[in-house]
């Protein structure tokens, strides 16, 4: 019960900021993979009715029909490309989009290791030759400026190359955004690089290669959470002078354990509004779950058109 008293009771809200950049955009065609299930076509009718998408479906149509139906959803003008179950659907919807016949790719009603592969298929032409890398754009509900977290998702144990790429695609999609100097922190568990915790060495590194490698953008590392989030903590530590601490627009993790616990604890201690998608690809590709609310599968699917069309 003690537990629960730190979960907030606020519903997480989607920035009418993102939703209006979308909008000014060109409209994307989207690829879903499998839609033929509830969620999926639920997520895709909201995001077309709000305009932010023209869906691909990709599955067993008359399922898609059926759901369609139900939600009283006339879907007679999109294109429907027939296949059967987990694979060939995911198949299809990557062809799709290495062909040019969409330029999103949604996950729909599969496994995420199933559509990660077919995304990853040589044949489905996707491949760029950058490392595929997962990132959330999270937003409070009161507004104010987002804070853009790596490989929550994707990269297990992403290495120092993957870190880099992270880094890069980070910036380019803050840059998307209309940040044009971003401030980015490498998390770990301290300020000073110690060699008992192998993350603060690795920060270092990354922030050194960055600042000669990335330009327009400020980097530090490494830093702990209360450094990358609360000026407070950075002038009580004697960092007021860090162009980063305390004011980070982005947080490259050692790690998914320290992402996903990072970019959750926004979510449901802060009701954060998390927009995730994957980059590297020849498309914006995007993972939804069934855990996300309809915000987050709106946010995400606005995030993908920005990149898209930047």
């Amino acid at each position: 019960m003690a537990s629960s008293l730190f979960l907030t009771d606020r519903d997480p809200v989607c920035p009418a900021s993102l939703l209006e950049l979308a909008r000014a955009r060109p409209t994307p065609r989207v690829a879903i993979a499998r839609a033929s299930a509830k969620l999926p076509m639920t997520a895709a009718k909201e995001a077309t009715e709000a305009g932010l998408m023209v869906p691909v479906f990709t599955g067993e149509p008359e399922v898609i029909a059926e759901e369609a139906e139900k939600l009283s959803w006339n879907i007679s003008g999109y294109e429907v490309i027939a296949a059967t179950g987990e694979e060939a659907s995911g198949k299809a919807a990557a062809l799709a989009c290495g062909e040019g016949r969409a330029d999103v790719l949604m996950k729909g009603h599969l496994h995420t290791d199933v559509f990660m592969k077919s995304a990853l298929n040589r044949a489905a032409g996707l491949r760029t030759g950058q490392r595929l890398v997962h990132l959330f754009h999270i937003s409070h509900p009161d507004g104010g400026q987002p804070i853009i977290i790596s490989d929550a998702a994707v990269n297990v144990s992403p290495d120092i190359e993957t870190r880099r790429a992270s880094t890069r695609q980070a910036v380019a999609l803050m840059n998307a955004l209309g940040n044009t100097h971003p401030k980015v922190a490498f998390l770990s568990a301290t300020e000073s690089p110690i060699p008992s915790v192998p993350s603060s060495i690795e920060a270092r590194e990354l922030a050194e290669w960055a600042r000669s490698e990335i330009a327009n953008a400020d980097f530090s590392g490494p830093l702990a959470l209360d450094l990358i989030l609360s000026q407070k903590s950075a002038a009580v530590k004697g960092m007021g002078d860090d162009p980063v601490a305390g004011q980070a627009d982005v947080v490259i993790v050692p790690d998914i354990v320290s992402g996903n616990t990072l970019f959750k604890s926004l979510v449901y201690l802060s009701a954060g509004c998390a927009a995730g998608i994957v980059m590297g690809a020849r498309v914006p590709i995007l993972l939804n779950s069934r855990a996300d609310p309809p915000v987050a599968r709106l946010a995400s699917t606005a995030l993908a058109g920005i990149v898209r069309a930047d």
